[in-house]
């Protein structure tokens, strides 16, 4: 089947950056919290992706990581096989869309959005996705079930 564009291919300035948020340089990363209820986070994540890239950040600066079902990007790429989706990963040029199950596997990233849509490992997922952001953590979800894994840090 042919390849839908994905998100990250839409047309978006690109103004060259320095690459400091790097895990070498870094401290913890700020973190952003985007109320939204399950139904709605995936909505939510997509919407901070493309301000992310409307604003000039680079598409393979970016991770999203889903808690519940999977990402409708990831799930159609995962059709063409683990191989070709993982490979996709590793060169690292595109917005990668990922499960929470998927976590052990992926890289630091400069950001790290979440899109908080079920599942029973928010807090495991919270904190794997802390960890993989470089620089900025955007949570998408119901800010109540959020700040109670965060804390204060939101």
């Amino acid at each position: 089947p042919a390849r839908p564009a994905p998100p990250a291919q839409r047309p978006h300035p690109t103004p060259g950056r320095s690459r400091t948020d790097t895990p070498e340089n870094r401290s913890a990363p700020q973190i952003q919290l985007i109320p939204a209820s399950a139904a709605g986070a995936l909505d939510a994540a997509d919407e901070a992706v493309d301000l992310l890239l409307d604003s000039g950040r680079a598409p393979g600066d970016i991770l999203v990581l889903t808690t519940g079902e999977q990402h409708p990007w990831a799930a159609h790429e995962l059709t063409f096989g683990e191989a070709a989706y993982w490979a996709q990963h590793e060169a690292g040029d595109d917005v990668f869309f990922a499960g929470a199950e998927a976590a052990d596997r992926l890289r630091t990233r400069p950001v790290v959005i979440v899109a908080v849509n079920g599942g029973d490992t928010v807090a495991d997922v919270l904190t794997g996705a802390r960890e993989r952001a470089g620089a900025l953590l955007i949570v998408c979800g119901d800010p109540q079930r959020i700040n109670a894994v965060l804390g204060a840090a939101v």
